[in-house]
């Protein structure tokens, strides 16, 4: 190669990292709190693709993986301490709180008064936390927000909203408690009520998790036995969707947006139409169903989710289908059982 040719080289590859680096200084930085729950890993990688690697930072008061803590920023961060919180967004200099810390449904009931702390106290800390700094804040909501006097089929936007589980209610407090802090402080308060979020990460807890807990028995077992009905409607999305959801809601301008609070969703499905599914692709597999609890929690929840206005605000439309989801979870937990061979 002639010197002439090194230097156009080495002059274009400086170029694009130059290009590269004003994007990612004109990108937020993002705090992801609960960041080792369901969504948080798989959000942080899905967000630095766009915003960049070290614009994206991962907390947790959880000891992280190698993978983890070598795919970008991760940090300790208790939502319980305010003074903790005010230290990380001033030394971070973060723009947007994506707030996932959570305890999930079943998990809930099973210690209300840690629920309480971490659901409700902890969102206060956040919303204040996210006022006093002008911080954009995003905090999903779940389809247990609804209970048995909301209409089910479909479940519209808004109406009528008394759930029977403490996660269903600390969700509702946040609903109201950030659209309060939006007409009152004029924050930039964004929620997104998810159904069943699907991924191949391990059940964590969730009443909508046999989805998940399924293609992990099966795969491993070949025989699943199911916590809930086998006709049993819930509205579900794969992860991919949520995420997409998430960063199309996050970016959205202001003007575009009528409510803080919106619906998604990509399908609904029983547990029985589900293993109809999957029997396509492994015929030799077994299902049983008893019902437990969960079920209960189930039947008070939304069968069908109605997000028209999410589709006609900013734009939403799912991209996973049933049968794409059945295929890619598949593809996605047999790997994780190779990877992690537990």
């Amino acid at each position: 190669m002639t010197l002439l040719r090194k230097l156009n080289c080495a002059l274009a590859l400086n170029i694009r990292r130059y290009s590269s680096a004003i994007k990612n200084k004109n990108s937020p930085k993002i705090l992801i709190t609960g960041g080792l729950g369901q969504l948080g890993v798989e959000c942080a990688k899905y967000l630095r693709g766009k915003y960049g690697r070290e614009n994206v930072i991962l907390s947790d008061i959880i000891k992280p993986t190698t993978e983890v803590f070598n795919d970008g920023p991760y940090i300790f961060a208790d939502i319980l301490d305010f003074k903790g919180l005010q230290k990380i967004v001033v030394d971070h200099r973060v723009d947007w709180l994506i707030h996932f810390s959570a305890l999930l449904s079943a998990i809930g009931e099973q210690n209300v008064p840690l629920a309480v702390r971490v659901n409700i106290e902890g969102m206060h800390n956040v919303i204040e936390l996210a006022k006093q700094y002008r911080l954009r804040i995003f905090v999903p909501s779940t389809i247990g927000a609804f209970g048995p006097d909301s209409p089910r089929n479909p479940t519209p936007n808004i109406t009528v909203q008394r759930p029977r589980t403490i996660y269903g209610v600390s969700k509702v407090h946040a609903e109201l408690l950030g659209e309060y802090y939006y007409y009152k402080f004029g924050l930039d308060f964004r929620c997104l009520r998810f159904p069943g979020v699907i991924s191949s990460d391990p059940p964590g807890g969730g009443t909508t998790d046999y989805a998940i807990a399924i293609f992990h028995d099966v795969l491993r077992k070949g025989r699943y036995e199911c916590y809930l009905r086998p006709d049993t409607r819930l509205p579900m999305m794969h992860v991919k969707d949520a995420l997409r959801a998430l960063s199309n809601f996050l970016e959205a301008p202001n003007k575009m947006l009528q409510r803080r609070v919106y619906n998604v969703t990509s399908m609904s499905f029983t547990p029985e139409e589900l293993a109809d599914h999957m029997f396509k692709y492994i015929p030799d597999f077994s299902i049983s169903y008893k019902p437990d609890s969960r079920q209960d929690i189930a039947d008070s929840w939304p069968q069908v989710f109605d997000d028209s206005e999410a589709r006609r605000d900013w734009n939403w439309k799912p991209e996973v289908d049933l049968d794409n989801l059945v295929k890619l979870m598949l593809k996605e937990v047999k790997e994780k059982i190779n990877d992690y061979d537990y």
